[in-house]
């Protein structure tokens, strides 16, 4: 579908000089983008794409890096959701060596949706796929998205606009600060609970949620530490981390769609535990 120059000179689609063979690729090239996300949101139930009711700043790019491992039946609903934002976004998906059909999503959408896809040879883990994500990233402002539908892109926006006011360093997501969260098993909630109470009382913060996958970032704060943690311990590590350098974090509401283990998550008590161990270990030293 894509014009051979195109293939060829794949940066002739941000060039303001361009040959009358190199414009007409990239209008092609752009129309096939626009056929696809539009065909993909189409598909997704009659989603309807966030607007933006705020200014940003000139030239502002937003990094997506979004961990995936095993999600070929939600990643490219995903994907559209996050390329339909309005605003410039730079997407970085991290396939964490997926043994059902990811791979080929993500390679299939890869020029369409204009992705960085980085295809990991061996299974590490979220927090390992997100250290390798965040050395990629390159905007102005960096967001974590998980690729199973439980968060909704659309969300984004509000929790940019803290950091671009400078109120903050860092905005979370909160799951539990909305009037009617769909929240998964009373176990499920308990173990998040006993989490961010415990990061509370070590690192002074006062979260209501943090375990949230809605973690929004200024770039420059990412590059004062390095994520060790290669699986879910990324949260409190990273949380820890933060309040260590005294880096002003807040927390905006969000929407949440729990799913089952049968549908996927993949959080268990080994995690749990792996959690309170990070929580304990990094507000205490690096």
């Amino acid at each position: 579908m894509t014009d051979l120059l195109t293939l060829q000179r794949p940066d002739i689609l941000d060039s303001d000089s361009l040959t009358p063979l190199e414009a007409i690729a990239r209008a092609e090239a752009l129309l096939v983008r626009a056929e696809v996300l539009t065909r993909l949101l189409a598909e997704d139930d009659g989603y309807e794409p966030a607007t933006l009711d705020f200014e940003l700043p000139l030239r502002f790019k937003l990094s997506v890096v979004i961990p995936v491992y095993n999600e070929e039946r939600t990643i490219s609903r995903v994907l559209a959701r996050v390329k339909a934002l309005p605003v410039n976004t730079e997407i970085i998906v991290v396939n964490d060596c997926s043994t059902d059909g990811t791979k080929k999503v993500l390679d299939d959408l890869a020029f369409p949706l204009r992705l960085e896809v980085i295809h990991k040879p061996k299974n590490e883990g979220k927090g390992a796929a997100l250290r390798t994500g965040f050395r990629r990233a390159s905007g102005d402002i960096v967001a974590v998205q998980d690729a199973d539908l439980e968060y909704d892109p659309r969300d984004i926006l509000p929790l940019l606009q803290p950091i671009l006011a400078k109120e903050a360093d860092v905005v979370y997501g909160s799951r539990f600060l909305t009037e009617k969260p769909k929240h998964s098993s009373l176990l499920h909630r308990l173990g998040n609970g006993i989490l961010t109470g415990t990061s509370n009382l070590l690192t002074g913060l006062k979260l209501t949620d943090m375990e949230t996958c809605y973690k929004v970032f200024r770039r420059d704060v990412l590059s004062k530490f390095e994520i060790q943690q290669n699986r879910f311990g990324f949260e409190p590590e990273v949380t820890a981390k933060l309040a260590r350098r005294k880096c002003r974090i807040v927390e905006r509401p969000i929407h949440y769609a729990a799913r089952s283990y049968a549908e996927g998550k993949k959080i268990g008590v080994k995690d749990l535990c792996n959690a309170i161990w990070c929580i304990v270990r990094y507000a205490m030293c690096d």
